[in-house]
């Protein structure tokens, strides 16, 4: 399979890393671009009565405060691996749709995701990895990340 556009999607965790290592070890070996995506949650999916409190006073925007954390975050973690600027998203919404939506703006061949090992019914992918492969537009690459102080996957 030829792969000329690779959307890397990531989380604000040092996973990322290793989602953007196979992303840009692909890229390297098809001479693919990249884009990154982070989505973030929409606050008032969690609080909507704080969130709507907060938003009404002067300190508001806690929402645009994370969203402008986020895409430094994201943005650094991508200059280190090779990414431009310009393929650099931060989105606020569902990330599994928001993913998928990106992945067909931008004409993917491939999404590049992280999933925990789980056990259980959890075994086969992470409830967002597989939101996205149901209904991608292209191909999508699970890679199982390190557990959190481990060093290797759980």
């Amino acid at each position: 399979m030829t792969y000329k556009t690779i959307l890397a999607a990531v989380d604000t965790t040092d996973e990322a890393e290793d989602v953007l290592e196979v992303a840009r070890e692909i890229a390297a070996e098809r001479g693919a671009k990249i884009s990154a995506v982070t989505v973030i949650r929409p606050m008032a999916d969690f609080y909507v009565n704080l969130y709507s409190t907060l938003e009404a006073s002067p300190d508001a925007g806690i929402e645009s405060r994370v969203t402008d954390r986020a895409t430094v975050w994201l943005s650094d973690l991508a200059k280190r691996y090779g990414i431009d600027a310009a393929a650099v998203n931060v989105i606020v919404g569902t990330p599994a749709i928001e993913i998928r939506q990106l992945a067909e703006k931008i004409d993917a061949d491939l999404i590049v995701l992280g999933t925990h090992g789980r056990h259980g019914l959890g075994l086969m992918l992470g409830s967002t990895a597989s939101a996205v492969l149901h209904g991608a537009p292209c191909d999508v690459l699970a890679v199982k990340v390190r557990a959190e102080g481990s060093g290797q996957g759980d």
